[in-house]
């Protein structure tokens, strides 16, 4: 499958990934940003973020075990009680990124990307399926931004070499390989793309 190239080569978690998102939480969403679902943001209560926080855990876990359909269940029912729950959309659109499905992935890294704009890891989600669907230009924006949000991500920056090698520019794609490299040095996908692109 095309993706499991393109995420391999990024170093993007796929399948068993790791859903952890850390401080990402239901309770880290912007108000002002428009609902994901048709459930408006003040009534939203307090059980229905903690019914979609068990939801979202248990769809990280199966997740991990391979259960990618469970998984993508729980996440539509942790969706369906908040659907701010940044957690549950990231998830969900790695879900759907595993099995090709780029536009379901998409609106759902967009929709986390919305809710918590200062977040790499959904910019860098919606830009490898940008990169699977061939939308370099689109990928490239994104991981701009990205890198500008994170800029120790070593991802977000050997899939932007990625992205603009896509697009011919060889220069910006070795600099972002070259930074990848500056951050892990042995970052086998950053050393081949900077060889690519004869940084």
């Amino acid at each position: 499958m095309r993706f499991v190239a393109v995420a391999v080569v990024l170093g993007l978690p796929l399948g068993g990934c790791s859903f952890d998102l850390g401080s990402w939480g239901s309770d880290d969403k912007a108000k002002t940003s428009a609902p994901v679902a048709d459930k408006p943001a003040d009534t939203i209560t307090t059980q229905d973020i903690s019914s979609a926080r068990d939801h979202t855990t248990r769809g990280q876990d199966l997740a991990r075990s391979g259960k990618t359909d469970e998984a993508v269940a729980e996440f539509d029912q942790a969706l369906a009680s908040d659907p701010y729950n940044i957690q549950a959309l990231y998830g969900r659109g790695l879900l759907y990124q595993g099995r090709g499905q780029h536009q379901q992935a998409i609106e759902d890294f967009t929709a986390a990307s919305g809710l918590s704009p200062q977040k790499a890891e959904p910019l860098i989600g919606r830009a490898t399926s940008y990169l699977a669907l061939d939308k370099a230009k689109e990928a490239a924006a994104d991981l701009d931004e990205a890198v500008q949000a994170a800029p120790n991500n070593v991802a977000a920056w050997s899939s932007r070499g990625q992205a603009y090698e896509r697009l011919g520019d060889k220069a910006k794609a070795a600099a972002s390989y070259n930074r990848a490299l500056a951050l892990r040095p042995r970052d086998e996908s950053a050393r081949s793309g900077l060889a690519r692109t004869g940084g």
